[in-house]
């Protein structure tokens, strides 16, 4: 990106030589053209001389000028041509000397002042010819449609070069907006992609962690009094850790897999709430669950996201909630997967929201919202204090819009 920005001002200083380049060429074979013209005095005017050379260099020159002010270029070019013929030196024409400056006024913009100035050229024109005594046949048939044509011809390629100019700016416009929309989209991607795998992780090890917390706890307490329970809290532990590294080598393998895709992260789903249930049983507490869905009904990112809220869920009873009774049910109604998790413990806490850095019920409702879902906590008796316990509700589509 640095060079490219550096490159800018060389290239754009390029663009203006090349333009000046342009220009002095095209002032140098006007100045010639013209100059040429007086030089063979057609009409045998025996005035050919450094005045008309010298008006011949000024209309060159003007146009030195008529990409900074064509309007002024063209209202000059205009008073020149009526002072050369002021001087009755040899015949120019009238649209030739300023071809080029109709031509730029025209580009730049400003077709009415070109239009303008053409009519003013050819008809006072047509009014000093027809005041010499020029047929009106020879005027009509050859000066005036030379001169029209002259005229028009400037215009309209002053305005198809405009038109072609602004259509290239469009079309650069176009390609900048969708590239910084490419560039939208791609951060858009990523951002959503990171929140999905912390969402994910922190499911992951927060449940992990408060399994691993719940059963330290037991093996401390039963160290030198009961072996049995102290092999039995162990041995959670470490399913609970295992299980976790082999989630996080499916995420981190995924994350260096290019174009993989982030529903391969893992295959978790209600199938594998029964181990979930166990788990918590074995934390001391008493689950009750009421699963009337088939997995094969649900699409597998729905699948997942189920049992993430689910998983979520059950760590908030286990670390939060002090309860000794949990409910979970899971049923289809109407197309629609319905989520509710219950418990009889303390209810709400400040730290139930707010756990792993806000990513808890954030996270649950985030995660449902994302499939076009809808999540709500709070205590099960809203008018109880103390023992009321809490609930989460969630619902999520059975299977993703195409």
């Amino acid at each position: 990106m640095p060079s490219t920005v550096a490159a800018r001002p060389v290239r754009r200083a390029a663009e203006e030589a090349d333009l000046r380049l342009v220009d002095g060429a095209l002032a140098a074979a006007m100045a010639v053209l013209v100059a040429v013209i007086a030089a063979a005095d057609l009409e045998g005017t025996g005035r050919a001389g450094a005045l008309a050379y010298l008006f011949a260099a000024g209309f060159g020159a003007l146009l030195l000028a008529r990409r900074h002010a064509p309007r002024l270029v063209l209202v000059l070019t205009v008073l020149g041509i009526f002072v050369y013929y002021v001087f009755q030196l040899p015949p120019i024409g009238i649209a030739l000397p300023a071809v080029a400056a109709l031509f730029s006024a025209a580009e730049a913009d400003r077709t009415r002042s070109a239009a303008a100035a053409g009519a003013v050229l050819v008809s006072v024109a047509a009014y000093f010819r027809v005041d010499e005594g020029l047929p009106a046949a020879y005027l009509v048939s050859y000066d005036l449609l030379t001169d029209v044509a002259l005229v028009a011809a400037a215009i309209a390629l002053g305005v198809s070069v405009r038109a072609r100019r602004e259509l290239r700016a469009h079309q650069e416009r176009l390609r900048a907006l969708a590239a910084a929309e490419e560039r939208h989209e791609a951060g858009r991607r990523m951002q959503a992609e990171k929140a999905g795998i912390a969402r994910d992780l922190h499911d992951t090890i927060g449940h992990t962690m408060s399994v691993i917390a719940v059963h330290s706890n037991v093996a401390a307490e039963a160290v030198g009094r009961d072996d049995e329970a102290v092999a039995r809290a162990l041995e959670q532990i470490r399913a609970a850790a295992s299980t976790t590294l082999r989630e996080l080598r499916t995420t981190v393998k995924l994350l260096r897999t290019p174009g993989a895709d982030p529903a391969e992260r893992g295959s978790i789903g209600l199938a594998g709430l029964p181990q979930l249930v166990a788990t918590a049983e074995d934390a001391g507490v008493e689950v009750t669950a009421r699963i009337d869905v088939d997995p094969d009904e649900l699409d597998a990112t729905i699948d997942a996201a189920a049992y993430r809220i689910l998983q979520e869920s059950l760590t908030n009873v286990l670390r939060h909630s002090g309860a000794r009774h949990a409910l979970v049910e899971a049923r289809l109604r109407d197309g629609t997967l319905e989520l509710r998790i219950a418990d009889d413990g303390r209810g709400a806490s400040p730290d139930t929201g707010a756990a792993g850095g806000g990513r808890g019920l954030a996270g649950m409702a985030e995660r449902a919202g994302l499939l076009g879902g809808s999540f709500a906590a709070g205590p099960r008796d809203s008018r109880a204090r103390g023992g009321s316990g809490f609930q989460v509700r969630a619902t999520l589509p059975r299977r993703l819009e195409p």
